[in-house]
C-alpha cells in the first residue's frame, strides 16, 4: 500500500510537470507563428490544463476501469467549482463579464443535459455519445475562435522582454511534456486502483476525490497565480472552460475509446449513489456559481463559502457511504 501511495503521488507530479511543459512548448510554437494571445489562451492553454484529466480518463477506460474515467470527469468539475473557484470567490468577490462566460455556460448545460439523459435513462455510455460530446467540443471551439476574430485586439500589457526559445526546445518541451503526462496518467490509474482495493472503497470514490483533485491541480495553480496578480476573473474563466472540457473532451475521448456503464458500486436507499449524489452535486455547484453571475453580473463571498462547505461535505460523504 505504501508503494502504491508513493507511485500515485509520483504520477501526480509527472502529470503536473508534464502539463506545464506541454503548455510551455505549445505556447512557444504558437507565438513563433504569431498566433494571437487570446486564441492561445482559449485553445492551447485551456486544453493543456485539461490534458491530465483526458489522459487519466482515457487510460482508465482503455484498461477497463470505467469507474475512474467516469468519476474523474465529474469529480474534477465538482473540485474545480466548489474548491478552486470557491477559494477565488471567497477571497476576492468580483464583478463578472456576463458576455464572456455566457457561451461556455450555455455549452456546459447543453452537454450536461445530454450526459444526464444518457446516465439516467440509458445507464450505459455508448460510443455514439462520446462522438456527440466531441462534436459539441469542436463546435464550441469553432464558435469561440470566431468570436475572438470578431473582437478588436486589446493592447498587451507591458511585460519584460523574453528571449525567444529555439524551435527545437519548444518541440522538446512539447514531446517530453506529453510523455510525462502519459506516464503520470498510467501511474495514477494503476496505483489509484490498488489504493481503492486496499481501502476497500469503490474506484469511483478514489476518482471523485483524490484523482479529481490531483488532475485539477493545474487549475488550482492558475487560480492562485491569478489571485496573487489580481486577475481573479481570469481564474474564473479558466475554470468554467475547464469544466466544459471535462464534460465534452474528457468524457468524449474516454467514452469513444472504450464505452462503459454508469458505475453502480454504491447504493443509497436502493438508488445508485452516483445518480442520487454525484451528478446532482455537479449540476448544483455549477448552477450555484454561474447562474447568479449571469443574472447579477457579480459573485459574492457567501457563494464561495457555501461552495467550500458543499465540497468538503461531498468528500466526507464519499467515504461514509
Amino acid at each position: 500500500m505504501f508503494l502504491a501511495v508513493v507511485l500515485f503521488a509520483a504520477g501526480l507530479v509527472l502529470l503536473i510537470k508534464g502539463g506545464d511543459w506541454f503548455v510551455d512548448g505549445a505556447t512557444g510554437i504558437a507565438r513563433r507563428y504569431h498566433v494571437p494571445e487570446l486564441l492561445i489562451g482559449a485553445t492551447v492553454v485551456s486544453i493543456g490544463t485539461t490534458l491530465p484529466e483526458v489522459m487519466v480518463s482515457a487510460q482508465s477506460a482503455l484498461t477497463g476501469h470505467g469507474e475512474i474515467a467516469y468519476g474523474n470527469a465529474i469529480g474534477s468539475i465538482i473540485c474545480n467549482t466548489a474548491l478552486i473557484a470557491a477559494i477565488t470567490i471567497a477571497v476576492t468577490p468580483q464583478s463578472v463579464n456576463r458576455k464572456t462566460i455566457r457561451t461556455p455556460v450555455i455549452f456546459f448545460f447543453v452537454a450536461a443535459a445530454i450526459y444526464c439523459f444518457t446516465a439516467y435513462f440509458i445507464g450505459f455510455f455508448y460510443r455514439p455519445l462520446g462522438m456527440i460530446l466531441l462534436a459539441v467540443f469542436l463546435l464550441y471551439m469553432f464558435i469561440t475562435v470566431g468570436q475572438m476574430k470578431d473582437q478588436p485586439q486589446q493592447a498587451a500589457e507591458p511585460e519584460e522582454e523574453e528571449e525567444e526559445r529555439p524551435l527545437w526546445k519548444d518541440l522538446l518541451l512539447l514531446v517530453v511534456g506529453a510523455v510525462l503526462i502519459a506516464v503520470g496518467a498510467n501511474l495514477l490509474v494503476d496505483n489509484g486502483t490498488l489504493i481503492a482495493e486496499g481501502l476497500g472503497v469503490p474506484e469511483s470514490v478514489i476518482a471523485l476525490t483524490f484523482v479529481a483533485l490531483g488532475t485539477s491541480l493545474p487549475e488550482l495553480v492558475t487560480a492562485i497565480t491569478s489571485l496573487i496578480r489580481g486577475h481573479g476573473a481570469l481564474s474564473l474563466g479558466n475554470i468554467i472552460g475547464a469544466n466544459l472540457f471535462n464534460l465534452v473532451l474528457v468524457s468524449g475521448v474516454s467514452v469513444t475509446l472504450s464505452p462503459f456503464a454508469v458505475p453502480a458500486s454504491k447504493v443509497v436507499a436502493g438508488i445508485n449513489a452516483s445518480l442520487l449524489i454525484d451528478i446532482p452535486v455537479m449540476l448544483f455547484v455549477m448552477s450555484f456559481m454561474t447562474l447568479p453571475a449571469l443574472i447579477r453580473g457579480k459573485l459574492t463571498r457567501a457563494q464561495g463559502i457555501i461552495l467550500l462547505i458543499v465540497y468538503f461535505a461531498f468528500c466526507i460523504l464519499q467515504f461514509v457511504l
